[in-house]
């Protein structure tokens, strides 16, 4: 618990009203938890605020709500901070458990950790900071950096470098064969993947995603990456630094994303195709030719006009109806 005055300095606020009101948690700006701290972005937040029992609010300067408020210039920033002293790491001791199974051949710095019934197979190298929860499979020859973490179930099958400061969330799967096979006439024939994936520094991964091993060279996500869950990433596809993918967003083999690329939930690009830098996909989008323009592109095929498109197929009933009303003043 924190009192508004003790939470100001620490949030880059100013505790105008109530600094000894305490506070416990963080809340939604529609909570009635009299020990709730929300924040609101502007006035529309604020008058749903006001018909709540929360008890206390950041709000930005020149706004006023009857109950304990900090100020801040970026409300959402402050909440941010407010949100980073509320977490609660999940526990893991120190050290390698008795019941983790860690190859001779394998490396394990000093000051990782290596949880219950984890496998670290021969070859592999444990950073140093690095966290390894209960039940996962880190495989030969995969390198986890230093500082990451990968949280239980999670499973690098084979040559999987994770870079520094990562995090990759329950039941995420790196370096599973890529989707390759050929029909010879009768049947489907497996092309083997022998690659392997790259993972840069700072890169998020959420729950149940995949990275698919390359068929040969390697997958890359690039350094400063955020992928949310139940992402799928192809055989030697590359991904750019900083790009964000959200959730059941798909990139098909040898695909390639540029920096800074947001691609919205269901997006998706087609094997082979590249996207430019800053480019945006919204929800559903699919690129299934080369896309360079660093604006919003929407539909199936995806195209920079396709939100437009999207707008006026409402129009069209009334367009046509139009349109037969001309049709008969002309024939008259």
């Amino acid at each position: 618990m924190w009192t508004l005055g003790e939470l100001a300095p620490l949030l880059g606020a100013s505790a105008v009203s109530a600094p000894d009101f305490v506070v416990a948690r963080p809340v939604p700006y529609d909570s009635d938890d009299p020990q709730g701290l929300a924040y609101c972005a502007g006035p529309r937040y604020a008058r749903v605020a006001a018909r709540h029992a929360v008890g206390a609010l950041i709000l930005p300067p020149g706004l006023t709500v009857e109950r304990p408020c900090l100020y801040a210039e970026d409300p959402g920033a402050a909440f941010t901070r407010f949100l980073a002293l509320c977490r609660r790491p999940l526990p893991l001791p120190a050290g390698t458990h008795p019941t983790a199974v860690v190859d001779p051949a394998a490396v394990v710095a000093p000051g990782a950790s290596v949880g219950p019934y984890a496998v670290v197979e021969r070859g592999a190298h444990i950073g140093a900071g690095a966290r390894v929860f209960p039940f996962c499979y880190v495989g030969e020859d995969c390198v986890v950096g230093p500082d990451t973490v990968l949280y239980p179930h999670v499973v690098l099958y084979q040559d999987v470098h994770v870079g520094a400061r990562c995090v990759v969330h329950a039941h995420a799967v790196l370096g599973a064969d890529g989707f390759g096979f050929a029909w010879d006439g009768t049947r489907q024939v497996k092309i083997e993947q022998v690659g392997g994936v790259r993972i840069g520094d700072d890169v998020e991964i959420g729950a149940g995603s995949a990275v698919d091993r390359a068929t040969s060279g390697t997958t890359t996500v690039a350094s400063g990456v955020k992928v949310d869950n139940l992402v799928q990433i192809g055989h030697n596809a590359r991904i750019g630094p900083h790009s964000v993918i959200c959730g059941q967003a798909g990139i098909a083999g040898s695909a390639v994303v540029g920096r800074r690329v947001t691609m919205a939930g269901q997006s998706g690009v087609a094997d082979h195709v590249s996207v430019g830098d800053e480019v945006t996909m919204a929800v559903r989008a699919l690129a299934s030719r080369d896309i360079a323009e660093p604006v919003v592109h929407y539909g199936f095929p995806a195209r920079p006009d396709g939100l437009r498109i999207s707008a006026a197929l409402a129009e069209l009933p009334r367009l046509r109806d139009r349109l037969q009303r001309l049709e008969r003043l002309l024939a008259e």
